[in-house]
């Protein structure tokens, strides 16, 4: 996008007044809007309040396809926000090289940031040239297969514990009622399920060799087949899912409407709203049970360059809440993520988040789609994916066939 000739409106439009006093209110932009997620939102929001700011709450409904543009639209088109959501990643790459988003390396520097922010990817991702630019507040990854205890049980089949007893199972589930696998119809959720199978079928080596490297010939090679062949099983247990939302999907699970959805750990807020307990009423499978990985991917928080000395000194308070200790723990297990801070006590981690824990400790990470792929190239992706889930008719060897030719000019 060319948003350079944005600066100069921005400057144009900001507020410019020196409060005599520095507290005020701080409008905050995300896509949180599920129950589990507003609920996570208010453990900032409290947080930020009590150091005498106001939290303006701007959510946007929609997830983040649809939020993102607004956000951006906003900034560049000289109306800021105090601070907005983003994923860890290239997300706002072009708006900090336009001088758009505000340098928080000093507020990092006081809070010790690189001492206590884990992994250290996390910050890498929010540095450009040297600087950091923005505040991770949780660690969220995708790879994840949650399942219904009752489904199974009325369907008289155990509960599985990989991938391939998941489908295996399919028939007697659907025999049951029961949709075998939910999928939401949203680009993102197709999206993201693929990144996720692919990941635990393929193995990390692939995934970063395609990703990563953007070697379109590993993209159109057997193994990526065996994705494709996978993704084919997938769209064809997930048919009859008819919700939009995520967190509808999530809800078919939590009401045994359907055996399973792979979907992020932001599941595990509706679970936990919903007065379920992990390991009884759900279970949960980190890289479907085949590979045990996570991505150190989530959320982040940038902060437009405001010329409001009030406002920009608010927007230091959000950021050093966002990191602060006991922000992490409220708001992490309110959200079902992990926190960014190797130095808090999650005592009260239920069996999923400790599994999550567990694989994090080992070491067995990897970086997410967001943060290897352009936006460009992540929504090339998106639309590839929606339509082959969408429709019948894209067989998997002409869906491979087009996602080769995204790698190949993936930047």
């Amino acid at each position: 996008m060319k948003i350079r000739s944005a600066i100069a409106a921005l400057a144009a439009t900001v507020a410019l007044p020196v409060a005599a006093s520095y507290a005020t209110d701080l409008e905050v932009t995300h896509w949180w809007t599920s129950g589990g997620e507003a609920a996570a939102v208010a453990e900032l929001a409290k947080a930020f309040d009590a150091t005498g700011n106001k939290w303006v709450d701007g959510a946007i409904a929609g997830a983040g396809s649809t939020a993102r543009p607004i956000m951006v639209s906003r900034i560049t088109g000289g109306d800021p926000m105090g601070a907005t959501q983003f994923n860890h990643g290239r997300q706002a790459e072009e708006l900090v090289q336009e001088g758009l988003m505000r340098d928080l390396t000093d507020v990092a520097e006081r809070g010790n940031w690189k001492d206590v922010i884990r992994p250290a990817s996390l910050l890498d991702s929010c540095t450009i040239d040297g600087k950091i630019y923005c505040a991770p507040i949780n660690i969220h990854s995708w790879q994840w297969l949650w399942l219904s205890n009752a489904a199974f049980e009325k369907a008289g089949v155990p509960v599985p514990k990989n991938w391939d007893e998941l489908v295996a199972a399919a028939p007697a589930l659907e025999k049951a009622g029961i949709v075998p696998l939910a999928v939401g119809g949203q680009a993102w959720q197709a999206n993201g399920a693929f990144d996720v199978l692919m990941l635990a079928l393929a193995g990390k080596d692939v995934f970063l060799q395609v990703f990563g490297e953007k070697n379109a010939e590993v993209a159109a090679g057997p193994e990526m087949a065996k994705v494709f062949k996978a993704a084919d099983d997938a769209r064809r247990i997930s048919r009859g899912t008819n919700v939009q939302d995520w967190n509808q999907a999530t809800n078919m699970v939590i009401t045994g409407k359907a055996g399973g959805q792979i979907m992020g750990d932001w599941a595990q807020g509706e679970f936990q709203l919903a007065g379920l307990k992990a390991g009884e009423d759900y279970s949960c499978l980190p890289g479907l049970g085949v590979t045990e990985m996570i991505a150190t991917g989530g959320d982040a928080f940038y902060f437009p360059l405001l010329e409001d000395e009030a406002k920009s000194k608010a927007q230091e308070a959000l950021a050093e809440t966002l990191v602060d200790p006991k922000a992490q723990v409220a708001f992490n297990l309110k959200k079902g993520s992990l926190p960014v801070r190797g130095d808090v006590d999650l005592g009260a981690a239920n069996d999923c988040m400790k599994k999550g824990l567990d694989i994090l400790a080992k070491g067995n990470v990897i970086q997410w789609t967001d943060q290897l792929l352009s936006a460009d190239s992540q929504k090339q992706k998106e639309d590839l994916f929606s339509e082959f889930f969408a429709s019948g008719l894209m067989s998997p060897e002409d869906a491979q066939k087009r996602f080769a030719e995204i790698i190949a000019t993936a930047d």
